[in-house]
């Protein structure tokens, strides 16, 4: 049995094909005519282009806008300047050979990103591996592996998949795969999903485990593989995948339905979305709202700050798109993990705790204040919302809102429309936060957890550190108790809460936030049906007694334990 990540649901059990890398060993060697090395350079990045325009063009079939969206990207790295911009520089300057000055260029880059807590930054790294990878195999003439041609149907074991792996997988011949490397929120996780190919990633050492040839079994949600199961076990996952199809099938038939309890009680379920184009994936899956517009990424991957323009136009885009539907949008929120190239940050100690998010944002208010234009003005075509994270005081609140307010005023001067009534809330992420919870929501409309940080400060783990990672634990009790506080402190100024953090879409933790009284559960889109269906099955009076005993057991363990033997879901 081994171990990893699930990381798209499915019941999988078939014939493995391992994939192979072919260790390219590349030397450093000197030139004699650069200007034919360039050449060589450009041809090879041309053919690229092209096989990324027919991956582009695949995707766009097969799993939409959004997805395909990560092609773009990769072609947006063959045109930058910082990278093969300075490929050509080197081969020029130094007289080296194309793929070693590939090599050198692109190591530190992906070194960086690497490092970075940030999924999405962390994504950047596998984006520039994968292309960088395949203009080195067309420069040495290295034919690459091809998903979208097999004879037989199979299960891929692999250290890794790129994008464009997964993006040419047929799906009636990939049964699933897995992976020793990533995350959920890898690019191939999610386009794993997108294509609903059940996948299990982060396993570790399974290529040691296995061979082409072997049979595999696993459950995508649970991420346990079995390796030559015998015949009782695939009797038993066969069984299990006819169930899970079924289920399937009954998620769909709670599109257009409400969120609503088993005794009347209604939620609202919202999606986490990072740019405009997530929009199509928040409607396919009829989420109710956004829950968490992460404004950042607007500012990133580009060479300076946007303009009051750029930003209305995204945040005009995402709220007028949802036609009425709440569209809660965080402030910048850069520092720690998450750097722009062009605004130059001090080196910290811990920049986790440091010169970050809203701490930035009142310290350089014009950048402030031309994102607060830019969301006032957007306020005036549908329901927006503001949040500001990071705050950790009462003081940095009043600051901010002041700035809002001054803001207000000069729009009204300038006859400029925006909706006067538009909410303004926080993200509840630090502990000291959530202890002044009953002050804080008397000074703003809407709570939302954010989980991820809020475990990470309240338990001292940093989430990264694969020595400790086990520490880090959605059921542990502190955590509990302190998401229940902030509903409570905000339900008794009467404003709504909400979460946004992973929680919020974990099942074995829906039934004790619904029953501590959680109004809003913001989560990835695909998590929504889901959570729609469990919620339907729960009554929040009794789950009220399940939150108060979760809270009160002494150990994550034990919590874990006590929800997996109370609540009892329909199959």
């Amino acid at each position: 049995m081994v171990k990893g990540i699930g990381a798209s649901p499915g019941i999988v059990v078939g014939k493995v094909l391992v994939k192979k890398e072919e260790e390219i060993k590349i030397a450093k060697k000197t030139i004699d005519s650069s200007e034919t090395e360039v050449s060589n350079l450009k041809s090879a990045i041309e053919k690229s282009r092209t096989q990324i325009q027919a991956l582009y063009d695949i995707a766009l079939v097969k799993m939409g806008e959004e997805e395909a969206k990560i092609f773009e990207a990769h072609q947006m790295v063959l045109d930058d300047p910082e990278v093969f911009g300075q490929v050509e520089n080197k081969i020029n300057n130094e007289k080296i050979n194309a793929e070693y000055a590939i090599e050198q260029v692109v190591a530190p880059f992906i070194k960086m990103f690497d490092m970075m807590e940030d999924e999405y930054l962390k994504e950047r790294a596998a984006d520039l591996k994968d292309v960088a990878g395949r203009v080195t195999k067309n420069l040495l003439g290295i034919d690459m592996v091809d998903f979208s041609n097999l004879d037989s149907k199979v299960v891929i074991v692999a250290n890794d998949l790129t994008p464009s792996d997964t993006a040419a997988m047929d799906k009636e011949m990939v049964l699933g795969f897995v992976t020793e490397i990533g995350g959920r929120t890898s690019h191939s996780a999610i386009m794993a999903r997108t294509l609903e190919i059940p996948a299990v990633v982060g396993t570790g050492n399974v290529l040691s485990q296995v061979v082409t040839g072997d049979m595999i079994a696993f459950n995508g949600d649970e991420g346990v593989i079995f390796v030559n199961p015998n015949e009782e076990k695939i009797a038993e996952f066969n069984a299990e995948r006819v169930k899970y199809d079924a289920f399937r099938t009954r998620l769909s038939t709670l599109v257009g339905k409400e969120s609503v309890s088993k005794d009347g009680v209604h939620v609202e379920l919202a999606a986490n979305i990072g740019t405009p184009e997530d929009l199509d994936s928040v409607l396919r899956n009829d989420a109710q709202g956004v829950g968490l517009y992460r404004s950042e990424f607007l500012y990133m991957d580009r060479e300076s700050l946007p303009t009051e323009e750029e930003q209305f136009e995204a945040y005009r885009k995402v709220v007028a798109g949802l036609e009425g539907k709440p569209v809660v949008i965080r402030t910048l929120d850069i520092g720690g993990d998450k750097k722009l190239d062009y605004l130059p940050l001090p080196e910290e100690m811990n920049p986790f705790l440091g010169y970050r998010a809203i701490r930035l944002c009142l310290d350089r208010d014009d950048i402030f204040r031309t994102q607060l234009r830019a969301l006032l003005r957007a306020s005036a075509f549908g329901n927006l919302k503001v949040m500001f994270p990071m705050i950790s005081s009462v003081e940095e609140l009043r600051d901010a809102k002041t700035i809002v307010e001054e803001e207000r005023v000069k729009l009204r001067e300038e006859g400029i429309a925006f909706d006067e009534k538009m909410e303004i809330g926080i993200m509840v992420e630090i502990p000291a936060t959530a202890i002044i919870a009953d002050l804080l929501a008397k000074e703003v409309d809407f709570f939302s957890i954010g989980t991820n940080d809020l475990i990470q400060y309240t338990t001292a783990v940093d989430r990264m550190n694969e020595k400790i990672a086990h520490l880090y634990n959605p059921c542990h009790p502190a955590l509990l108790r302190l998401v229940n506080m902030v509903i409570q402190a905000g339900h008794k100024e009467g404003i709504w809460v909400g979460m946004c953090g992973e929680v919020a879409g974990d099942p074995r933790l829906i039934p004790v936030l619904l029953g501590m009284g959680l109004d809003e559960f913001s989560m990835s889109p695909i998590s929504v049906l889901n959570a729609r269906w469990i919620i339907a099955q729960l009554s929040q009076e009794e789950m009220k007694i399940v939150a108060e005993t979760a809270m009160n057991l002494p150990t994550a363990s034990e919590v874990e334990a006590y929800l997996a033997n109370t609540i009892q879901l329909e199959d």
